[in-house]
């Protein structure tokens, strides 16, 4: 599907990346939702160690398949220009960037778009927000006018706000906006304890539906995290379908809302996006891990969702391969997949072809208005 070959992706949900080189260990981690190492292996004897080095090392001058150490020391001795050459084969036009996680060691979202010569939008973190109205001495009384405003100041010139409350509490949320009174109570219980600890641990079921609710009045559209992620979520609890009925209460909004990730529940996920009109699925950081299993996948999403309903994005954090890997992976596994398709007659070459350039990036620039 040449089509995919040639055009440029937006990539609708990623993050930061490390500037430099890393350790042998560090660079590991960076490709696994483990906190640590485990014993005896490594978490590059995976399908994503397997993708990264099919797809990175001949950009920086190596083999496909070159071993580990030896890419590790291409990368050192490149610094810098490995991850411009790293994001610009990732051949993306534009990124939208979650700033809602990651410290000063990783490039600034300006100067990743700089090395990966791609315009960036910013996603604003919900969850983060409220965080630093807490650590900035916001009172309980407060908090219920105070976070809309600091929300709505955070909010100038994003493209979307996105939510975690799949890992601070669950998808299984009582849909409906929490009044006044029930804020200034949550908060009253949450913020001596946020002030007390690190304030980045808001859990409170009442306050994280209230962030929802907010989001909804920016008009922005609404990235959800679902399904797996690091242990940090009880991945039972990460069900996009559990949204249900949110889904169902915030349909008179209109707004956008993006279910992220969603394996293993890749079908529920296109089901949502199948029979609410509001909302999508974005198929970011899957297709990167499951390898060369993508197409399976990937197929499993399309069963039911509108091919105007998904999302491409990689997800990718502290790593630039990781740009790379999460585009080539999607190149390839929708390549293969709509090829497959025409050749069994089940679509044309132009339906296959708008299907591709839709799901790639006009889907993303319709939904988040990108010019």
């Amino acid at each position: 599907m040449e089509v995919l070959n040639e055009l440029p992706l937006v990539d609708a949900h990623c993050h930061r990346v490390l500037g430099g080189s890393v350790t042998a260990t560090e660079f590991e981690l960076c490709c696994t939702e483990a906190d640590q190492t485990a014993p005896g292996i490594s978490y590059l004897d995976t399908p994503l160690g397997a993708a990264l080095r099919r797809w990175c090392p001949p950009v920086l001058g190596l083999a496909a398949g070159a071993s580990v150490d030896e890419y590790l020391a291409r990368r050192t001795d490149l610094g810098a220009t490995a991850t411009r050459l790293l994001l610009t084969a990732a051949g993306l036009s534009d990124l939208l960037v979650d700033t809602g996680i990651g410290g000063d060691e990783l490039l600034t979202p300006a100067e990743v778009g700089a090395a990966a010569a791609a315009q960036v939008g910013e996603v604003v973190r919900l969850e983060t927000v409220a965080e630093r109205l807490a650590g900035d001495g916001v009172s309980a009384a407060d908090f219920a006018e105070a976070y809309p405003a600091a929300l709505a100041a955070a909010t100038v010139g994003a493209v979307a706000v996105k939510s975690i409350v799949a890992y601070r509490h669950g998808l299984d949320i009582d849909p409906g906006r929490p009044a006044v009174a029930e804020v200034t109570a949550a908060a009253r219980t949450w913020l001596p304890t946020a002030r007390e600890t690190a304030p980045d641990r808001l859990i409170d079921p009442v306050l994280l539906r209230f962030l929802l609710w907010c989001g909804l009045d920016t008009g922005l559209p609404i990235q959800i995290h679902t399904g797996f992620g690091d242990r940090d979520l009880r991945l039972t609890r990460t069900n996009p379908a559990l949204l249900q009925p949110f889904l169902a209460a915030a349909e008179p909004s209109g707004n956008p809302i993006i279910l992220l990730h969603c394996y293993p529940y890749q079908r529920e996920a296109g089901w949502l996006a199948a029979v609410f009109p509001h909302v999508y699925a974005d198929v970011g950081l899957t297709l990167s891990h499951v390898g060369a299993r993508a197409g399976a996948v990937l197929a499993e999403f399309c069963e039911l969702a509108p091919f105007g309903k998904l999302l491409f994005s990689t997800d990718a954090y502290r790593l630039p391969e990781l740009y790379l890997v999460g585009a080539a992976q999607f190149r390839h596994a929708l390549g293969a997949l709509l090829t497959s398709w025409h050749a069994e007659g089940a679509m044309t070459v132009d339906t296959a072809e708008r299907c591709a350039t839709m799901i790639g990036a006009d889907n993303a620039r319709r939904i988040y208005r990108l010019s």
